[in-house]
């Protein structure tokens, strides 16, 4: 299958190199390498795999604020849920991929999680991309206050059936000049184990780009040296298609191969909704 070797190909590297994104219309040249321990998944995608294996139709909905939105992008085809539509229909051509954004500028989890049934209701996703947790600490929410919201829509997700799928802060001065910062990260990646639900690393791999590759912050940042650009959002995009196909290795040809939890016991109950 031509995830599973796109997979293969992506371990046996151990690094993902991107050279097609290597430059942009601001003159960058740097590739959207990332070590792949950063980019892999500590969970499967049972629901995801399921459905790319039978070359069924995906809906992905990208959930979260400004930089899911695409705030800093030079148009909202340049934002991260855009470019990776177009990136997972290269990987898997014969299946229906739509990736759908619905980022809202300047939101928090609260406020995500006000409009989070109406659209698993609307929509009926696969796959879930949350991004959250950097309104929070601009807003001095305070870490703790944060749990209980994301387990609530973590929760609320997998009792449709979707995966999900946490994306973490982004790594930028504004962000880290908060002492919750790394403290935010933290939380993330426990909330989501405690789920059984993989983080995306963002933060972790733009702290690798600037810290390891010594790429300045106004290169993967807009003006404002918060919000990301065209350049990073489209190695966002590569960076969460290349975890997805990793995800994708484990063998989970239908929905009973899954871990048996009240989420997937309750979208067992179900007929599969008509798409």
């Amino acid at each position: 299958m031509a995830f599973r070797k796109f997979a293969a190909c992506v371990l046996a590297a151990g690094v993902l190199v991107t050279p097609a994104l290597a430059s942009d219309s601001r003159g960058h040249h740097h590739d959207c390498a990332a070590p792949a321990e950063l980019v892999r998944l500590n969970e499967p995608l049972y629901r995801l795999a399921a459905r790319a294996a039978r070359n069924e139709r995906v809906t992905i909905l990208a959930l979260g604020s400004s930089s899911t939105a695409g705030v800093g992008a030079t148009s909202e085809d340049m934002s991260y849920p855009h470019r990776l539509e177009l990136k997972l229909r290269t990987l898997f051509p014969k299946a229906t991929i739509n990736v759908l954004n619905r980022g809202v500028s300047g939101e928090d989890a609260l406020e995500m999680l006000h409009r989070l049934d109406d659209e698993l209701k609307q929509e009926r996703p696969d796959l879930v991309l949350w991004q959250v947790g950097t309104n929070a600490l601009l807003r001095a929410n305070g870490v703790d206050a944060e749990a209980p919201l994301i387990r609530d829509g973590l929760q609320r997700i997998r009792a449709t059936g979707a995966d999900a799928v946490i994306i973490d802060p982004q790594y930028a001065p504004k962000v880290l000049i908060d002492a919750d910062a790394k403290p935010m990260v933290r939380l993330l990646a426990k909330v989501a184990a405690e789920a059984g639900v993989p983080v995306f690393k963002r933060f972790a791999i733009m702290e690798y780009w600037h810290e390891t590759r010594d790429i300045s912050f106004s290169e993967f940042l807009s003006s404002d040296l918060f919000h990301m650009n065209d350049w990073s959002y489209g190695c966002i995009a590569e960076n969460i298609a290349s975890a997805l196909a990793l995800s994708m290795t484990a063998p989970a040809p239908n929905m009973a191969d899954a871990p048996s939890t009240p989420a997937t016991q309750s979208a067992a109950a179900q007929p599969a909704p008509a798409r």
